[in-house]
């Protein structure tokens, strides 16, 4: 009987396990896209990442509570999951948007991207002198046509459909 309920299960959590997986590799080439590329995050690049934040951990939570037998819970937090990647596909569609011009971006497009500005004098005109500005309307890289913003739409969506679709195969599981 137990092994007839890991069968039923097997399909949601592989899904859901690619999901995971695919969350990860896209924040952690965000990352190291910051870190070693050098390319700084603009404050809209920064609320993309909050789904990140939320969703893998949450995708863990779903794949645990699947192995443990309680399929329902899970797809629960799969369909939050989704909810929340196909939220920052809108989110990643507008700053698209206003890297194209075709609408305007907060005011907080102009913040800079840097650590806080120091407290000393000298510090403070360091500070300034070497503060770079960090754009939302501005795209600082392109492959295929698109930014990081449009690959994050292209990500979301499918991490939103690899969400729904795991919730799917453990509500019937």
């Amino acid at each position: 009987m137990l092994l007839a309920a890991k069968t039923e299960k097997a399909p949601a959590y592989r899904v859901g396990g690619a999901t995971l997986f695919l969350a990860a590799a896209v924040i952690l080439t965000a990352l190291a896209f910051e870190r070693f590329g050098g390319y700084s995050p603009c404050p809209l690049c920064l609320q993309q990442r909050y789904a990140y934040y939320a969703g893998a951990p949450a995708l863990f939570l779903a794949l645990v509570l699947l192995s443990a037998g309680y399929a329902r819970a899970a797809a629960a937090i799969f369909l939050l999951v989704a909810a929340t990647f196909l939220a920052n596909a809108g989110l990643g569609t507008y700053h698209a948007g206003v890297e194209w011009k075709f609408w305007p971006g907060p005011d907080t497009c102009a913040a800079t991207g840097t650590p806080p500005l120091g407290t000393g004098a000298g510090g403070l005109l360091k500070d300034l002198a070497t503060t770079r500005v960090i754009r939302c309307d501005e795209a600082p890289w392109h492959f295929l046509g698109l930014s990081f913003a449009g690959w994050n739409v292209v990500a979301s969506v499918l991490l939103a459909i690899g969400s729904a679709s795991a919730a799917a195969k453990a509500w019937r599981s």
